[in-house]
Order: C-alpha cells, then sequence, then structure tokens
C-alpha cells in the first residue's frame, strides 16, 4: 500500500548539515491511478534530460522530450516502461522542445519500441555550430523521410490538439505570446530589479514551451527556455498568470527560471528534472524555493552540486546518492485542481488539496 505524506506545508530548511525530516502519517491507499478523472504525469529518470509522459482519462498521451541516444536504448525502455505503467500501448504526440542532445536525441530509439502518432517541434534547428545538436537533427530528418509519424511545427498561441487537457504554446523558435492569457496580465514587481541576462544564442531560447491547463490545474514546462525569453513573457506584465505545477526550467540550471519567472508565476509545486551531476545548481535552487507559494520542491535526483545545504528532504528526491535505480515522480491530477505526487523508490504518496 502507498503511505500518504502529511498535509502540513512543509518547505524544506537547513539546519547545519542536517535536513528537515518529513512526518508521515497513515492514510488511507489513494485511488487507483486509472481513476477515470485522473491526469496522470510520469517525470521518467532520463539521467539530467527531461522525457515527461502526459495521459489523460480519455487515454491520449503526450510526452514532452525523449531524454538522450545511446546507453543501449536506457531512456526509450524507461519511457515505454512509464507508457505501460499508464496502460497504453502508443505515444500520440511526442514534443521536441529544441534539438539538443539531451532532450530529443532518444527519439530514434523512442520510436523503434513504441508507435507514435506525432512529433510537435519548433521549427528547423538553428543551432548549427554545435555538432551534437545538428546530429539530433540529422537523425530527426532521417526518421522523418521514413514517414512513421507526422510531422506539427507549433507556434505561440497554437493549442495543440490533445483530447482531455488543454495544452496552449506560449514560446517557439525563439519567439513568445503576444498577450496576456485570460486572468493574466498583472505588473510583475520582480522586473524592476531584474538582473539583465545576455541573448542565448543556442536552441535553449527556442525552446517550446506549453501551459497545460486540466480543469484548474495550470501546469508550466517551458523547456530550457533562457532567461532573456523569460523576461518576454514576464516583463512588464506576467503573460501567463499564476502556476500550480512547474516543470523547472533548464533541469535547474542558473541560466534559466530567474526571479522575474518564479515570483511572478508563483507555484505550489515545482518538479525538477536534473541529474545527479547536471543542474540543480545552488543559485537556482535557492530562487525556486524562496518564491512566494511553494509548498514543495521534487527533484529526481540528489544534486551533486548542491550538497546537502541546497537539496531538498529525501522524501523528495526519487535517486539519492548511489548506483543508477531509475526511480520516478508520478503526479496524479484531478479536474477540482487537487493533485498528489507519488515518490518510486520510497512508495510515498504527497497529497495536495485544491485551492
Amino acid at each position: 500500500m502507498r503511505r500518504v505524506l502529511s498535509h502540513i506545508r512543509l518547505k524544506t530548511v537547513a539546519l547545519g548539515p542536517v535536513l528537515a525530516f518529513i512526518l508521515l502519517s497513515p492514510a488511507p491507499a489513494r485511488p487507483a491511478p486509472g481513476a477515470q478523472d485522473a491526469l496522470r504525469i510520469f517525470f521518467v529518470d532520463v539521467e539530467g534530460g527531461q522525457a515527461t509522459l502526459f495521459v489523460t482519462p480519455a487515454k491520449q498521451s503526450l510526452l514532452v522530450d525523449t531524454g538522450w541516444p545511446g546507453n543501449g536504448g536506457r531512456d526509450a525502455d524507461r519511457i515505454v516502461a512509464a507508457a505501460k505503467k499508464a496502460g497504453i500501448s502508443k505515444i500520440d504526440d511526442v514534443l521536441i522542445t529544441h534539438f539538443h542532445t539531451d532532450h530529443g536525441g532518444g527519439l530514434a530509439q523512442l520510436v523503434a519500441r513504441i508507435p507514435v502518432g506525432t512529433v510537435i517541434d519548433h521549427g528547423d534547428n538553428r543551432e548549427n555550430t554545435d555538432e551534437p545538436t545538428v546530429q539530433v537533427w540529422k537523425a530527426y530528418q532521417e526518421l522523418l523521410a521514413t514517414k512513421k509519424f507526422k510531422r506539427v511545427t507549433a507556434k505561440p498561441g497554437d493549442t495543440l490538439p490533445i483530447e482531455g487537457m488543454k495544452a496552449m504554446v506560449v514560446s517557439s523558435d525563439g519567439a513568445v505570446i503576444e498577450h496576456p492569457l485570460p486572468g493574466a496580465g498583472q505588473e510583475n514587481a520582480s522586473c524592476k530589479n531584474a538582473e539583465p541576462y545576455p541573448a542565448d544564442q543556442t536552441e535553449n531560447k527556442r525552446s517550446l514551451g506549453t501551459l497545460i491547463t486540466y480543469g484548474k490545474l495550470r501546469i508550466l514546462d517551458l523547456g530550457d527556455l533562457t532567461r532573456d525569453k523569460e523576461m518576454e513573457l514576464m516583463c512588464p506584465a506576467n503573460k501567463l498568470g499564476p502556476i500550480d505545477i512547474y516543470i523547472v526550467s533548464h533541469h535547474g540550471w542558473y541560466q534559466s527560471g530567474s526571479p522575474a519567472l518564479l515570483n511572478a508565476i508563483a507555484p505550489r509545486v515545482a518538479i525538477m528534472d536534473n541529474g545527479a551531476r547536471k543542474g540543480g545548481t545552488p543559485s537556482a535552487w535557492d530562487i525556486i524555493e524562496k518564491s512566494p507559494r511553494l509548498e514543495n520542491l521534487w527533484q529526481l535526483h540528489f544534486s551533486e552540486e548542491g550538497g546537502a545545504a541546497h537539496n531538498v528532504a529525501s522524501e523528495f528526491i526519487a535517486n539519492p546518492q548511489g548506483p543508477d535505480a531509475a526511480n520516478y515522480l508520478e503526479l496524479t491530477a484531478s479536474p477540482d485542481g487537487s493533485f498528489e505526487v507519488f515518490n518510486s523508490r520510497t512508495s510515498n504518496t504527497k497529497h495536495y488539496p485544491a485551492h
């Protein structure tokens, strides 16, 4: 039986070398993961890349990024295992946020293992001086020639055709939405003293970012969108509005996740796709932890760079220090805005009531 973490609001506090402990309280078993009205989100461990699988109550699926190439198909196998847990035998849509190897590199191995209907991208690769990125783009062109799936290029303001949830594109190919979304548009006080950030010259700034709405729940995934582009979304007015679930940009590296973004979207929960030695920069970690509404930050890995002072308590980490164990996090959401996060390592679940 999965245990449930207590509902008390807990933020990790460093007590010298000791991290805060989380109290566990007995609770009834969570509803069956395949409950008719549940959106399931699997945060697959791809060792510092990204692979996030959304499965709607209608069994429509969206995979955001495919992890790394190589490693004997490790990341593709982990994605297929998540799909099996969700009860699906194909992936309807794969969204490639950008063509860096840790995001789009695993596509060829994935389509060799499970049928894919459509691949959504931001347009052609623009980073032609980085050889690994060029290779990812070349492999993508070769896959397109096989006609195993359809290709769709998405622009800011587009809504992706996924039954059971709304997925709106808010950034793509270096552009962002022009006007605030309904309910957004408030002046962002964090813009006044925002630190200037140079224009990014890589694929990161072209990340295909989406705002996913499921009932009352709002989930933001900006890929590796950099701070210069975050400013276009956030300043002088917040174009997105408050967010419930923030999929931490850029694995928690300092190039993304500015105070102007975090203070304005004010997520309740943040989930970081970091690796043991990739992401989780202490300065970026601090910005997330200090955001005004944050209840918890969850991490796929203990960050070696962060050390004791810049990692959350063990209960909120899927993979602590030690050998690779491929543990994942799963978020199950209800249309009323309530949700829960399950840690496959601990078999514990924490429930977040609707606000």
